[in-house]
């Protein structure tokens, strides 16, 4: 991997851009002007190949330029909707790159949305063709024009000979300005319909321009590509802003494969949600938990030295510990990973200690679709994990009843097609209502709650579900938990058992049904007793039921992002939660 990207040899601190770009496709001419041979992509092997491909920010142009032919051969222009359904891939990136240098608007649809959901996008957006990444996608959406990203008959395939010239690319992208829509990003669903939101160049702009100042972002940095490029997240800050800085982007092959492949390209930056970094966590001690009664020791002793590191306190055997112990762990990440970043939901405070434990930063970061998704993020030099960080050049502010407002230059133009829904959460002063709860601690933000799902108690109480849930998740034992409680006298929970552990501690075979075993219920009735005593008494989960299976989009309970859709869940498990109302 010498040959294609040394980021250890290379400045990490250059400006993100000089001047700042009037749009994407500027951001992108600019990139390719100042070092035409500087590592833009790393793609994965194909069959038969062990070692990932290179592309340049010149071979990056070229393929930009060719697919921009092919899309105005195709009879598209600025303004108008191109759909893209498929997986995650460098030439998803690429197309995406194209929309961009001639205004041509990209609407990203998850891979894994079934027809009919994707096809509400579709149909709303009023895309003009759509690019699909198999066959059985394209038979999804048979309804609508589409034609496939790559293979046989493909947009790749016709790119070859349809290359735009120099002069009708600069022409392009000179006729494209920061208030015009890059994108719409169809919202999650998880309060209901998707609404399409306008981002404008501008707003994925000053992502590009303030976050390489603030966490000191450059050429040299590799970002680890594996998140859905559907979502705001990894679109704007894990695409265009790698890119935006000089930095190099190294695609994932599949989420199977992505512990090898961080071997292989040995990131230095990684955007990732709760739990990922979860699993990565329990693995490791899990592992633990299976060696030697030495080893297990010494784990526990150089965890407890590094987290006394990373505070700032008394610790004489870290260094040494580290050495031994937590160098082998983080050589799973590739050996010279600079920090995670964490998004999308709260990261549990003992997840993020074990990180600081290995020596990994974790900085958590908050954000939403309608605000390009970076608007808050923690520092590496003032990291307080349990915040969500500092504002990053948007101003942020509480309302009297504790909703997150922002305003600013990452803020989106509005929902597509519904100006009443726009009007409803971006006020006459130009402050979008993020419909979340949070509190300041120093210049610090914390998201306490979302304000829909506060629950109101029978005895009037106001109860924050998301900070209780996070608590009962701490345990080993449970992997998923949702609380409600509405009109109630008191909170109940469904939850989701870790199975494995759960048998593994209680020694029950496969046959054991853990929803009626009553070893199984004492076991997590005693787990959520000890969390009911870290809050107040009517916050406590008084009753609560064990689902048969996890969450998961098939079924319906998370979203593509992984986030739980609380009504839904309500509504599946109505008869369940009514028996807990007694």
């Amino acid at each position: 991997m010498q040959n294609l990207v040394d980021s250890d040899k290379m400045p990490l601190n250059m400006p993100a851009m000089k001047p700042s770009a009037r749009s994407l496709g500027d951001v992108l001419r600019q990139r390719i002007e100042e070092n035409p041979d500087k590592v833009a992509m790393l793609v994965p092997p194909e069959k038969g190949s062990e070692e990932f491909t290179s592309i340049t920010y010149h071979q990056l142009g070229k393929r930009v330029r060719q697919i921009a032919g092919t899309l105005r051969f195709l009879g598209l222009t600025k303004g108008e909707r191109l759909g893209l359904y498929a997986e995650n891939s460098a030439e998803w990136a690429q197309v995406d790159w194209a929309c961009q240098c001639l205004g041509v608007i990209l609407v990203p649809v998850y891979s894994s949305l079934p027809g009919d959901q994707a096809g509400v996008i579709l149909r709303d957006a009023g895309v003009k063709i759509t690019l699909t990444g198999s066959e059985e996608m394209a038979r999804r959406i048979e309804d609508f024009p589409s034609m496939p990203l790559k293979g046989p008959g493909s947009l790749m395939q016709m790119s070859e000979h349809h290359e735009l010239s120099l002069a009708d690319w600069n022409s392009a992208i000179d006729e494209v300005g920061p208030e015009d829509v890059c994108t719409l990003i169809y919202t999650s669903g998880t309060t209901g319909q998707p609404k399409g939101v306008m981002l404008p160049h501008r707003a994925a702009i000053n992502v590009i321009d303030v976050v390489p100042r603030e966490i000191n972002l450059g050429p040299g940095d590799i970002f680890f590509s594996f998140l859905p490029m559907s979502h705001v997240y990894e679109r704007v800050a894990g695409q265009f802003l790698p890119i935006g800085s000089g930095g190099t982007v190294a695609y994932a092959k599949n989420l199977a494969s992505i512990g090898n492949d961080m071997m292989k390209v040995r990131p230095t930056v990684m955007l990732c949600v709760p739990r990922f970094l979860e699993s990565f966590f329990d693995r490791v001690t899990d592992s633990v938990k299976k060696s030697s009664p030495l080893k297990q020791k010494l784990f526990h002793f150089a965890f407890a030295q590094g987290v006394k590191r990373a505070k700032g306190e008394f610790a004489p055997f870290a260094n040494l510990l580290d050495k031994v112990v937590m160098e082998k762990v983080r050589a799973r990440t590739g050996g010279r990973m600079r920090f995670f970043v964490s998004g999308g939901a709260a990261l549990p405070p003992h997840v993020a200690e074990f990180y600081m434990a290995l020596g990994l930063t974790v900085l958590q970061g908050y954000g939403l679709s309608e605000t390009a998704g970076a608007s808050v993020v923690n520092r590496p030099e003032r990291n307080k994990y349990w915040t969500v960080g500092e504002p990053l050049d948007m101003e942020v502010k509480l309302a009297e009843d504790g909703e997150i407002l922002l305003r600013g230059p990452g803020l989106m133009l509005g929902y597509y097609n519904m100006p009443e829904e726009t009007a409803k959460v971006i006020d006459a002063e130009g402050w979008f209502h993020s419909g979340d709860i949070g509190e300041y601690e120093g210049v610090n933000l914390k998201i306490t709650d979302r304000k829909k799902d506060l629950i109101v108690l029978g005895n009037g109480k106001n109860v924050a579900p998301q900070p209780l849930e996070n608590r009962l998740k701490q345990s080993p034992f449970i992997l998923e938990a949702v609380v409600f409680g509405d009109g109630m006298e008191y909170c109940v929970g469904l939850i989701v058992p870790a199975a494995d552990r759960v048998r593994e501690a209680l020694g029950l075979s496969e046959s054991v049904d853990l929803t009626t075993d009553p070893a199984v219920r004492k076991l997590l009735k005693a787990e959520i007793d000890r969390q009911n005593k870290l809050g107040a008494n009517y916050e406590a989960v008084k009753r609560f039921a064990i689902l048969a299976t996890p969450f998961s989009q098939d079924s319906g309970e998370l979203t593509p992002t992984f986030k739980v859709k609380r009504r839904f869940v309500r509504e599946k498990y109505a008869d369940v939660l009514k028996s807990l109302d007694v």
